[in-house]
């Protein structure tokens, strides 16, 4: 597959700053569908050398570097990274664009009645077997499974706790922007339960307000969302009973007044990277 300049990628307006590289039309088998990737390259990179880096598997990757792509705002990752790079946290950034209409299934491991789901297990095949070698023959980034992080809001939040619980051989970070706790009657609560305990850093984050006005704003999914407070607050109590150190290897952030959108994910970010890549 072919790297490109985003510049190239897209020759409208963008947003981006720094390096970022798209490979258009990755052919997904596990999911039967194909999707753009976009790749974020640190300061440092182009000097060459043998040096290998951490790497962020983020979801939404359309919402990540460029506002003109976003359908809901843009979490500002390449500026976020652009300045993390000055207090020396550098690391690639691999922003996995969801499936549009099949977002919600394939962000899901669990079926819900209300909500559909599903597929979660078959993306985080398709994220394993097609998009991380295709990164790691690309780029030099690390090897060590202390060095990879999988990220994500709401429902890439899910999936993201999902993937590091399930599947711990592949992740030892992750980062929970409001994740949608809620979903399938909270039975990520039970995968966490029933797993022992997972060797990494955990980030986990939630606004108060989460409730308020959305671009969903159906009263029944506004009741959910305001539910993901308490939710966040029993899974970081969970994690503690579990043996995770606060602030060493979980970190929960409850923001006052803050709502559930990519403001709120773009505002918390460099407090959650520093805290995953710190001593790494």
């Amino acid at each position: 597959m072919k790297w490109i300049p985003y510049q190239r990628y897209r020759t409208g307006p963008n947003s981006v700053v720094g390096t970022v590289l798209a490979c258009p039309q990755l052919d997904s088998p596990q999911l039967g569908n194909k999707r753009d990737l976009l790749v974020y390259l640190p300061p440092s990179y182009a000097e060459g050398g043998t040096r290998r880096y951490p790497i962020l598997y983020m979801q939404d990757g359309q919402n990540l570097f460029d506002a003109h792509t976003s359908y809901a705002g843009e979490w500002c990752v390449d500026e976020t990274m652009e300045t993390l790079a000055k207090e020396g946290l550098e690391a690639i950034v691999v922003g996995v664009p969801n499936a549009g209409s099949d977002r919600l299934d394939e962000y899901s491991p669990y079926r819900d009645p209300r909500s559909g789901g599903g597929k979660g297990d078959a993306y985080l095949r398709f994220l394993f077997d097609t998009v991380r070698p295709l990164v790691e023959d690309s780029f030099r980034t690390t090897r060590e499974r202390a060095g990879r992080a999988i990220l994500g809001s709401s429902m890439g939040g899910l999936i993201s706790l999902y993937a590091f619980f399930a599947y711990p051989e592949h992740f030892g970070l992750v980062g929970a922007l409001s994740p949608s706790l809620w979903f399938a009657r909270g039975r990520v609560m039970n995968t966490v339960r029933r797993c022992p305990p997972i060797l990494g850093k955990i980030y986990l984050d939630v606004g108060t307000a989460e409730g308020a006005r959305t671009l969903n704003d159906m009263p029944w999914i506004r009741t959910l969302l305001a539910r993901s407070t308490t939710m966040d607050g029993e899974l970081y109590a969970l994690l503690v009973q579990k043996g995770y150190r606060p602030r060493r290897e979980v970190m929960y952030l409850l923001e006052e007044g803050a709502s559930h959108n990519e403001a709120a994910w773009a505002r918390r970010l460099p407090e959650a990277l520093r805290f995953l890549l710190g001593d790494l």
